[in-house]
């Protein structure tokens, strides 16, 4: 998310960029899910984005009607473009017959950053979402909005799901026209953007996070390959990569690629976003350590890839988890700090003595003449919304698919679950119940702050309760929906409308029932770890002195660890020292 720009021949990008645009996803075909749905992760990260939950009522419109393209990041009015006749039921991400699109941008080469158009890349996943019904659709929208009317944003990669496919989309824009020497268009030169999708194969799982990971594909001269021109007419042939007629010839007219270079070698990846030090280390690594954590054996051997240390060992586009993965596992993935590698942001100097796995900003600095970088792990605090996509073909649409949603730093927030189909924003999510400069006590954003902001300063005593807290409510709501499923279907058959309603009121109670658990889980914190102490418990009450006016007793003073100790002493102990 947001724009992030990789140059080839840097080895670190602007410290400034790299803390505020960075996103994640996880993508989990059909084949790898243990329940058989399809599922996308995504964290939508920036310092300045606040977290809410956007909505598009579905809708008609006469012939004619004309919409304003607006720019998800900055709110600018990039132009405006024909309305549809129909519009769909989006909730967030996901609309109403179970298409989810996600995203992280990569930037990728800087001279193709200029805008040729009016799609920015939010309007692209927005529009999109409003006028489809399966995931190929969604590829066929996107490629027809950008021949149409340009595209506005830098390099891209999309994940697109519906509750049959998953695909991975990557595009990015062409930058100006391009004239010859007598300054007439250049044949050839179109705008919009190239691109190329892959379906992720059955049984796989897939990822991508700020860096282009689309390599080599197979070309439409096979039969599993299309280009988008011929995807007009073979819409439904099974095809397993689709992409833009000009994805190769663009590069070389460019003079990106050598014109006299096979195009079976061309490799969207190493053109358009060249792999550097801050590609695998700051993003590609996020994806090696969530699929790190589904395949450890075949995973370990990539992580000097990961760590930047060996830019060839690149791991691959996706992988066969060790086991079939269900959703909580999923969630599980979006709160990694790379606890248990190398790079386990709990384990040096930077976390303090109280093992926080978060690094404040800058992430890349300089030291005595030596650039050194803190790590970017999948759980950040500068996340504005996470979810994870759900969508389930064994259900009606209205009842298949939820959007699991947070806000916040997603290692101290909750998922709750959202269906497609609801009517009615719940309050705490509501788009204007605060904003990054307007508290709101009604807002889950502030709620969910206040706790994350409060356990980053006692970190490895405080993160178990929320844990507690995660388990307790995410299971429920996976439980209490397994529950309903038979009892919803039956009310879907006979009124639809109705199983919606129930649905929409399912929805706003249990994220109610979260953001006031997560209040009082703030209290209580405030109360337990007052002042640096620690209050004794009994029976879940915090123990007294037992006299007519009861007083706290004396609470817990835990020493710093040793470790911690020595370096303090190696800092300054002479000065400390109680006996000269």
């Amino acid at each position: 998310m947001k724009k992030l720009i990789f140059s080839a021949v840097l080895l670190f990008i602007s410290a400034n960029l790299m803390q505020t645009f960075a996103c994640t996803n996880f993508i989990v075909t059909k084949g790898a899910s243990k329940d058989g749905s399809v599922m996308v992760s995504y964290s939508a990260d920036s310092h300045t984005l606040y977290g809410e939950l956007y909505h598009w009522q579905a809708a008609t419109y006469p012939a004619g009607t004309m919409m304003d393209v607006v720019e998800w990041d900055s709110g600018a009015k990039l132009g405006q473009i024909p309305q549809a006749l129909r519009t769909y039921n989006v909730v967030g991400n996901m609309n109403e017959h179970q298409v989810c699109i996600a995203e992280t941008t990569y930037g990728g080469l800087k001279e193709l950053e200029t805008s040729n158009g009016i799609m920015d890349y939010g309007s692209l996943i927005y529009i999109t979402l409003q006028r489809v019904k399966s995931a190929r659709e969604a590829i066929k929208c996107i490629s027809d909005l950008l021949d149409n009317h340009g595209y506005a944003s830098s390099g891209e990669s999309f994940s697109i799901i519906d509750k049959n496919e998953a695909w991975i989309f990557e595009l990015i824009g062409k930058g100006e026209a391009m004239f010859d020497a007598k300054g007439k268009p250049l044949k050839g030169w179109t705008k919009g953007a190239v691109w190329v999708a892959r379906r992720i194969p059955d049984g796989y799982v897939s990822g991508h996070a700020n860096q282009a990971r689309i390599t080599t594909f197979p070309l439409a001269n096979g039969t599993t390959s299309i280009t988008n021109k011929q995807f007009d007419k073979l819409y439904n042939v099974d095809v397993e990569t689709i992409y833009s007629w000009d994805v190769i010839s663009f590069a070389k007219l460019k003079g990106l690629y050598p014109k006299e270079a096979p195009d079976a070698q061309f490799s969207f990846c190493d053109i358009y976003a060249p792999i550097d030090f801050s590609a695998a280390r700051y993003c590609d690594a996020r994806v090696w350590a969530g699929f790190y954590r589904l395949n450890k054996i075949e995973m370990a051997k990539y992580e000097n890839y990961a760590r930047g240390d060996d830019l060839s060992n690149r791991f691959p586009l996706w992988i066969k988890p060790a086991q079939k993965v269900d959703v909580r596992q999923v969630m599980l993935l979006m709160r990694d700090h790379y606890e248990g590698t190398s790079m386990d942001m709990s384990k040096d100097l930077g976390a303090g003595p109280f093992e926080c796995p978060y690094r404040w900003r800058p992430m890349t600095w300089e030291l005595d003449g030596q650039k050194y970088v803190h790590e970017r792990a999948t759980a950040t605090q500068q996340t504005g919304f996470s979810f994870v996509g759900q969508s389930r073909s064994h259900l009606p649409d209205a009842l298949g698919g939820i959007l699991w949603f947070s806000v916040d730093d997603v290692a101290s927030t909750c998922y709750v679950p959202i269906f497609c189909s609801i009517t009615k924003i719940p309050e705490p999510f509501r788009e204007g119940n605060g904003s990054m400069i307007e508290y709101s006590a009604t807002s889950a954003f502030w709620t969910f702050t206040k706790v994350s902001n409060f356990v980053y300063s006692r970190y490895n005593s405080m993160i178990k309760h929320v844990i507690e807290k995660q388990e307790k409510w995410e299971n429920q709501s996976i439980h209490d929906i397994n529950n309903m499923e038979a009892h919803l279907i039956d009310i879907y058959k006979i009124d639809p409308e109705r199983a919606i309603a129930q649905l929409t009121n399912f929805s706003s109670q249990r994220t109610n029932e979260v953001v006031n658990e997560w209040n009082k889980l703030y209290e209580y914190l405030l109360v337990k770890y007052h002042d640096g102490n620690i209050k004794k418990e009994e029976n879940g009450k915090f123990i007294t002195n037992g006299t007519e006016k009861p007083q706290v007793a004396f609470p817990e003073q835990p020493r710093y660890p040793d470790s911690w100790y020595r370096m303090i002493v190696n800092d300054c102990g002479p000065n400390i020292l109680m006996i000269r």
